[in-house]
């Protein structure tokens, strides 16, 4: 390069320099913002199992959608933490709306977080998307307008369960005797059980709180011996199933047991020839569609183990909000809930599509009950749930096992 040109280029450089003093727009081409979504989910305590899959599941889902374009073109950043408990959920949430700029909030699996967190959202009229807390109440009187729930609720997993006790005549005339996680889910599923029993001809002759930190289920199982019932039915939570049904094997109790709430990583910590009885689900990385299979193999291949029932909800939930925001072309939280309140459509990787009921903002989807296979079928440690018929079946309602507009005390 000779002198002149490189005086020439250094003049160039300082006029430039100076344009930009002056106040002229630099030339400079900025990547739009990231749309940020702030995602609580217990990673600790006796749900952190399961929020360890939540996250993988939602990260995933995140990955997919920035490599496939983003959301109107602009990538979304996952911001998630630890929600620990109700009263930290809460903080962190209204962290996350003031101080870190996220458009929403999505996650959660317990119920008492995700009603702290759902306040915080009606507070600051700012949606919320809860994914993984079951009870009836957060759908029912506790609901409000800026949140939407994707899990099944409790009612919807105590039919799933009480159509395969029916059919096989465990119900009428029995005696039950329930163990019950001591928080908001637990006593929101007893209350969903004892209707059923009532409605159906069964008798809960005893029921047992149990604190959500208890490992040692020895008492419980105790009192099960001397009420001699004829099923015991578990209304528990987390790792607290797991223990529970690793401890009911090693004490040999002869009493068939059955669940109303079970997610499948309590199930497989549990270990094969520990399960036995009939429980819910709401989704299973058996189940035979092409979606769910794509997905299975997408996970396993990336991390080494199929997903759980909390990993398959939190990405489907992420791709049910990228959806929404393309196809309302916003962030804005009043045309988000239009979106979602018209019953649009989502590809939720089962035999039928769901959608949000307009009125209580709970997502209609297919649930299925479980139960356990044959010792020895199992091909892995992963492979010893036997999937049941989806219910509701083909030809009827995804509305009929859910509460009706009457029974849910909903009013928004």
């Amino acid at each position: 390069m000779t002198n002149t040109s490189r005086r020439t280029i250094l003049k160039a450089g300082a006029a430039a320099a100076g344009a930009c003093a002056l106040g002229f727009p630099a030339i400079v081409r900025s990547q739009p913002a990231k749309i940020k979504i702030g995602h609580l989910t217990p990673l600790t305590g006796f749900l952190g199992a399961l929020g360890e899959y939540a996250v993988l599941g939602i990260r995933m889902a995140e990955e997919e959608i920035n490599k496939s374009g983003g959301v109107m073109g602009r990538e979304i950043e996952i911001m998630s933490e630890d929600s620990v408990n109700p009263a930290t959920a809460s903080t962190k949430a209204q962290r996350m709306l003031e101080r870190d700029g996220v458009t929403v909030l999505m996650g959660e699996i317990s119920s008492a977080s995700s009603l702290a967190i759902a306040q915080v959202a009606a507070r600051n009229k700012r949606l919320f998307m809860q994914i993984g807390a079951r009870s009836d109440v957060l759908r029912g009187k506790n609901c409000n307008k800026y949140t939407f729930h994707v899990d099944i609720p409790n009612t919807v997993m105590v039919n799933a369960v009480g159509k395969a006790l029916l059919r096989d005549n465990m119900v009428k005339g029995k005696k039950f005797f329930s163990l019950t996680a001591d928080y908001v889910f637990g006593h929101d599923l007893l209350r969903a059980a004892k209707a059923f029993f009532a409605a159906n001809g069964g008798n809960l002759i005893g029921d047992e709180l149990v604190a959500t930190d208890v490992t040692d289920f020895s008492p419980y199982l105790l009192k099960l011996r001397q009420a001699s019932p004829d099923v015991v039915c578990s209304n528990l939570a987390g790792n607290q199933v797991t223990n529970l049904i690793k401890q009911y094997a090693e004490f040999g109790l002869p009493y068939p047991i059955v669940g109303f709430n079970l997610n499948t990583a309590d199930a497989w910590a549990a270990g094969e020839g520990n399960l036995s009885g009939t429980w819910p689900t709401v989704w299973h990385h058996d189940l035979d569609t092409p979606g769910s299979k794509a997905f299975v193999a997408a996970f396993t291949t990336k991390h080494g183990k199929p997903p759980e029932n909390h990993a398959w909800i939190e990405y489907v939930s992420l791709k049910m909000m990228a959806q929404a925001m393309n196809e309302a072309k916003s962030t804005d939280t009043d045309k988000l809930v239009a979106y979602f309140e018209k019953e649009a459509k989502f590809d939720i990787l089962k035999a039928r599509q769901g959608y949000f009921r307009s009125w209580d903002h709970q997502l209609m989807q297919e649930a299925y009950p479980f139960t356990v296979k044959p010792k020895g079928k199992a091909k892995d440690k992963w492979d010893f749930l036997a999937l049941g018929a989806a219910v509701p079946g083909p030809d009827e309602p995804l509305e009929v096992l859910a509460p009706t507009r009457e029974q849910s005390g909903c009013v928004m």
